[in-house]
């Protein structure tokens, strides 16, 4: 069964959706409004914000300011190369950056490939759970985001990774 919850948060709403197990609640995707392929709540599933506790609670934890890893179930769907590229973010420490050039060289990807990554990296169903917010331009600028360039910077801010600016 599929559950879902919206929390509030610094860079907008978020969007929370898992599958319900005997083991509890598996996080298949966070999202903001309008990010790039944010799943819409559909009629089948179950509002249900109980079942996201831990989770609304991590990211808390997260806006608080303190560097913390999202130890929650996950269960995204994606390939196989994927889920090979989401386990690299998964490295890619809080308040820190690399580049997909950077990322590419770690994963043994040939420069060729480096498009293949970055379509795996917006393809992150997890967005701040598993960090491709972390990922930028070899120029220091800021690529693409699912959940907008502007959130992107943001959460570097937050993270200390970025200077504010101002404007």
């Amino acid at each position: 069964m599929t559950v879902y919850t919206t929390i509030p948060s610094p860079v907008g709403e978020l969007l929370l959706v898992g599958e319900r197990s005997s083991d509890g609640v598996a996080l298949t995707s966070v999202s903001t409004p309008g990010a790039k392929n944010a799943p819409v709540p559909q009629g089948d599933w179950r509002h249900d914000p109980a079942a996201f506790a831990a989770a609304a609670d991590r990211f808390g934890v997260y806006f608080a300011g303190e560097a913390i890893s999202f130890d929650l179930q996950f269960a995204p769907l994606g390939t196989d190369f994927q889920h090979r590229v989401w386990r690299k973010l998964d490295t890619i420490p809080y308040g820190t950056t690399t580049t997909y050039g950077a990322l590419a060289a770690e994963l043994g990807l040939p420069r060729e490939r480096i498009q293949a990554l970055g379509t795996a990296i917006g393809a992150n169903p997890l967005l701040i759970v598993r960090p491709c917010h972390r990922v930028i331009g070899a120029d220091g600028s800021m690529r693409g985001y699912a959940g907008g360039v502007e959130r992107k910077h943001q959460l570097l801010v937050h993270e200390g990774a970025l200077q504010p600016t101002l404007l």
